[in-house]
């Protein structure tokens, strides 16, 4: 329940809801909202986990997202063929397994209905179409106020920032890109590959979006180049039937590191033989040790390097500038392209809207004080979904930061109204 300090009465989100998103009703004084429990930003998986964590152990919660529903990164900033790069098992949310037909690597729209599922089960429901413009903590009544959508504000005593690593498109600026006359996307638009059928496409970057975008676009008879500016670790998904990732995680519990990171890369040289023969550097550190350091995840492959080897995928280098017709590579060649799709990643945007120097970075969006560290600051603020460790760190996080909250919940004293 909330209490609508407008009218001083509870009522539960269902009931605020059509006030919120309905055309005919506009107001320009502010609607003020007292939220009981945790305040969490963002419907995606890791809002989702929290709340379901809290709601288990009797802490009630409230979601705002921006969209009009829940998972919007998943449902319409991916590519279709889209997979889980990880087995299903290190994916699951808290409380609530994948279906025991779905398969190893569950598809896009499996996982979406998974999500759909999920919300169902918890009874969650987020306030869609709230935007938050500013968040504040108020040191004179210690709680946040939360402006967000059409002149709302709520006040929580507890925030928690789930929008994660990868809120919103980053797009590099390269000289000239405004003279290319061509199709220009950032992956986020990019859905499948047979609508550059027949088209000469260059993807930039070489992570696992930009190796898969390209694999997609080769098996739908497009030609493809791939932009490898910088170095990168690529190990096979799957080392003998076993996933790499959980390879990786019993080698972690026996061996240090760069051990572990030494065995990996030798599985790698069998299996995908030296990537490095095909323009595909690697870096001085481990896959593991470069993950840990930087977060810089290693690609998986699922089929672009036998591309790559095949010479169907090009490899070429990075870019000094755009022309009308294609670009200009580092190394002075020029090559003309039909379409030029940007893999250049995502950046967090909790600086944008969040009002605090202490636990998040200016520069990076990201927590200061890194996983498993990276989930609690102060005066009731806390993160999920920034470990650099997808899916199983929000995950973890869910279950730390509901633990915690539910140590200082009182239900005598936090279900009452105050005066403001």
């Amino acid at each position: 329940m909330l209490w609508d300090l407008a009218s001083g009465e509870q009522k539960p989100p269902s009931q605020l809801e059509p006030k919120l998103h309905g055309e005919a009703i506009r107001s320009n004084n502010s609607k003020r909202i007292l939220v009981p429990g945790p305040l969490i930003i963002g419907a995606g998986p890791s809002g989702l986990a929290i709340a379901a964590c809290l709601k288990e152990k009797g802490v009630p919660s409230l979601i705002l997202e921006k969209e009009n529903c829940i998972a919007s990164s998943w449902r319409m900033r991916t590519y279709e063929r889209l997979k889980l790069h990880l087995p299903k098992h290190f994916c699951e949310l808290p409380l609530m397994p994948f279906p025991p037909d779905f398969p190893v690597y569950p598809t896009k729209q499996q996982f979406i209905s998974y999500l759909d599922s999920y919300i169902k089960h918890f009874s969650i429901s987020p306030l869609f179409r709230m935007e938050v413009r500013k968040a504040e903590y108020d040191n004179n009544i210690d709680f946040w106020r939360i402006n967000a959508g059409d002149d709302w504000e709520f006040i929580s005593r507890w925030l928690v920032v789930a929008t994660g690593e990868n809120a919103e498109a980053m797009v590099p600026k390269i000289t000239g890109m405004a003279e290319f006359k061509g199709r220009l996307l950032h992956t986020s638009c990019y859905k499948k590959g047979d609508d550059f059928s027949r088209e000469r496409v260059l993807v930039v970057g070489c992570g696992n979006s930009g190796m898969e975008v390209c694999l997609d676009l080769c098996n739908n008879h497009a030609e493809a180049s791939m932009v490898a500016r910088d170095k990168l670790h690529i190990l096979p998904r799957e080392v003998l039937g076993v996933s790499t990732f959980g390879l990786s995680v019993w080698l972690l519990k026996w061996l240090p590191v760069r051990v572990a990171d030494c065995l990996l890369l030798l599985c790698a040289r069998l299996i995908l033989g030296d990537t490095e023969k095909h323009g595909l550097k690697r870096p001085k550190i481990g896959p593991l040790e470069l993950k840990n350091s930087t977060g810089k995840t290693p690609v998986l492959d699922i089929g672009a390097l036998s591309k790559i080897k095949s010479g169907h995928i090009k490899v070429v280098p990075g870019i000094n500038r755009f022309m009308d017709k294609g670009v200009e590579f580092v190394d002075g060649r020029q090559e003309e392209f039909d379409t030029i799709i940007l893999a250049t990643g995502y950046r967090s945007n909790v600086t944008s809207w969040l009002k605090e120097e202490e636990f998040f970075c200016k520069k990076n969006g990201f927590p200061r004080t890194p996983f498993p560290n990276s989930w609690r600051g102060k005066n009731g603020l806390y993160a999920t979904g920034f470990t650099r460790r997808g899916l199983l760190g929000a995950s973890i996080d869910a279950h730390r930061i509901a633990e915690d909250i539910a140590c200082q919940w009182n239900s005598k004293t936090k279900h009452q109204p105050m005066e403001l």
